[in-house]
């Protein structure tokens, strides 16, 4: 098949390529955010239970961010590899691509399912439930793993929407989602009075409308690539590239599910209930937060994969420095704004007293260096977006496994810093993974682009 013009972002300003593609991925990433965070906010506020019914969330974070995990593992490996061949002009194969990471997303949403509802009890004791905290949990994540496969498929082929330039589809799907949860949200959790049952009833089903929605308009004429019957069937050459690219964002994913189980139950045991909701709050706070960097590296991704593809590689460098200075510039802005006004930020979530007097000294030494952070989601991006598995996977497993894991175990015993340890772990973290993640960026892929560059011009 011949390439087609139309999204070609070996053309016009890269900026512009980027930013049409950020502005309403940006703003779907938030809104999809918006899942968790709204029920997040209700459920703080339910009479008599809120602080101990937003532990129980927090609780179930790990395995919500294991599903995510293997949203990204499809989506965001199929993703790239798709710009890459539309990039080359193989459109068919292409289709092939989006089609066997639509096959797994279906069947790992499955067993996902059935394997959590399987676990649930032992697990949620070891990630740091209390007798106090436990039937919270469970309420919550037994419902939400009924509608896994939703989330799946809704995560994981957005990315494909988003690849191919319909940014604003992309937006679409999520708004459609996150206004249904926003609407159903007090009906379920207040006016049917069915608490964290109805916070997660209210997100599956919401999600269960974006997946339709993303079905509907990837087999339907606007799309440029389209999910067809014959491209469903799983070959293992595919499968092989999928999982490889997709393993950084399945890695990164895993790995922050790690962090989170360590945390809670280290803070569990040197601060209680109270302190795993505080992580709770700061979490939350992370997600949004961490959202525009995020979707301007995302949106980054298949502009870079495209002219990489099309051997435009001045076109790529562009991209590299824009992506970076706009993660430093924002995240600088951002850790500004949560270390000058902690308390705002944490009533939002929660008006216990208790949890803000604990939470705004935890949330000024969790955020302390942000700014670093933003190093590694451009290195990451660079590398997904090229192709480079081995190094964005070696970098997501370095930067929590390595460094967070250790340190969030040692500084609160160890060294005696009890809870303070759990939060300083992070910025610790950022400036040793964000520096050498984007160090080596410079070094293996900026030097080598500016080769080929050089070269093609000769």
């Amino acid at each position: 098949m011949e390439r087609t013009a139309e999204n070609d972002f070996s053309k016009g300003s890269i900026v512009k390529n980027i930013l049409g593609l950020a502005v309403p991925m940006t703003l779907a990433q938030l809104i999809n955010v918006l899942y968790n965070i709204v029920d997040r906010i209700y459920i703080g506020r339910i009479p008599e239970h809120a602080t101990l019914s937003l532990t129980g969330i927090g609780l179930s974070l790990p395995m919500i961010t294991m599903v995510i995990a293997f949203a990204n593992l499809f989506g965001m490996g199929g993703a790239p590899l798709c710009s890459i061949e539309r990039g080359r002009g193989n459109l068919e194969e292409a289709e092939k691509i989006m089609g066997n990471s639509f096959t797994m997303l279906v069947v790992f949403g499955v067993f996902l399912t059935m394997l959590g509802l399987l676990f649930k009890k032992p697990l949620l004791y070891a990630f740091g439930a209390s007798d106090s905290t436990y039937p919270f949990a469970d309420a919550y994540i037994t419902i939400y793993l009924l509608g896994s496969i939703f989330v799946m498929v809704g995560l994981g082929m957005n990315s494909f929407i988003n690849s191919q330039g319909f940014g604003k589809v992309g937006m679409c799907t999520v708004l459609l989602g996150a206004v249904a949860n926003i609407i159903l949200d007090p009906i379920f959790i207040f006016g049917l009075g069915m608490g964290v049952r109805g916070a997660a009833l209210a997100t599956i089903i919401s999600q269960f409308f974006s997946a339709v929605w993303i079905v509907r308009f990837l087999t339907g004429k606007r799309t440029i690539l389209r999910l067809r019957l014959s491209c469903l069937r799983p070959q293992w050459k595919r499968i092989r590239a999928i999982v490889g690219l997709g393993m950084s964002g399945f890695t990164m994913a895993i790995t922050n599910c790690t962090v989170q189980i360590v945390c809670n139950a280290t803070l569990q045991t040197f601060g209680g209930d109270l302190y795993v909701g505080v992580m709770t709050v700061i979490n939350s706070l992370r997600e949004v937060a961490s959202m525009p960097v995020q979707g301007v590296t995302n949106s980054a991704q298949p502009v870079m994969g495209f002219n990489y593809g099309a051997k435009e590689y001045g076109r790529v460098k562009k991209a590299i420095v824009f992506t970076s200075l706009f993660s430093i510039a924002y995240t600088t802005l951002a850790w500004a704004f949560l270390h000058g006004f902690p308390e705002f930020f944490i009533r939002i979530f929660n008006q216990d007293q208790a949890l803000i007097e604990a939470g705004v000294p935890a949330l000024r030494l969790y955020f302390f260096g942000f700014f670093m952070m933003s190093l590694q989601f451009a290195g990451q991006a660079v590398f997904v977006a090229l192709g480079m598995s081995r190094q964005a996977i070696f970098f997501s497993i370095f930067r929590k496994v390595v460094i967070v894991v250790p340190l969030t175990l040692l500084l609160p015993s160890v060294f005696g810093m009890g809870t303070n340890g759990v939060f300083l772990a992070e910025p610790i973290s950022n400036f040793i993974g964000g520096a050498a993640c984007f160090g080596t960026m410079l070094l293996l892929v900026w030097t080598e682009l500016t080769r080929r560059e050089r070269a093609k011009t000769v």
